[in-house]
């Protein structure tokens, strides 16, 4: 029962997916003809999975805005040049990732730290909230000591749940390159954990 119910739940995400990729495809060709209306829906639904996305990324708020802005002012200017060879929200994250890089370039900000929600750890059950929040901030530590374009794809992969070929399109690289970034995040972020493993009780 638990298995049927889990595939059943599985179908109705993915079909779910599928719908609002439609949505989003209807909704950039009206924007492209210039339907204010579209961009107002489009800009509603996308603006707090951008915000996620460039707080964690950026940890500057006084630039998230700016950022969410100067990435949807694009997309009302450019969707006339969507071309449909990748999902909308690659599109979007696409040029949001973008505009993050030149003004955390621009802001100065090179490492950047993640966000306190990352504390949501992989312990599960019994163990203690103060456990969760030290190895939730060893994890902060070790990914904001990774290099800018391996915590790129770790961000994409785990929280925005991005498939490679994806990730390659917003980053602009081959999808054998997003592998091996994320191959040598996950060593270097195992080699971290590991040398600190006893600050976590």
């Amino acid at each position: 029962q638990r298995r049927k119910a889990s595939r059943a739940g599985s179908v109705e995400a993915i079909r779910q997916r599928e719908a609002l990729a439609a949505q989003d495809v209807d909704l950039i060709g009206r924007v492209a003809l210039g339907d204010r209306a579209a961009f107002a829906v489009l800009y509603r639904g996308y603006q707090p999975r951008l915000r996620r996305f460039l707080e964690r990324m950026t940890q500057a708020p006084h630039l998230v805005d700016e950022i969410v802005n100067d990435t949807m002012l694009v997309v009302w200017r450019k969707a006339h040049t969507y071309d449909m060879k990748s999902k909308v929200s690659t599109w979007i994250f696409a040029i949001a990732c973008r505009k993050a890089l030149t003004a955390m370039k621009r802001a100065g900000r090179g490492q950047v730290e993640l966000p306190e929600d990352i504390a949501d750890s992989p312990l599960r059950g019994p163990e203690s909230t103060v456990q969760r929040q030290q190895l939730g901030a060893l994890l902060r530590r070790s990914l904001a000591r990774l290099p800018a374009n391996h915590r790129a794809v770790v961000e994409l992969t785990y929280f925005n749940e991005f498939a490679y070929r994806e990730i390659a399109q917003i980053m602009q690289c081959p999808v054998d390159t997003v592998k091996t970034r994320m191959f040598h995040a996950r060593l270097k972020l195992k080699a971290m954990l590991s040398d600190h493993a006893e600050e976590v009780p």
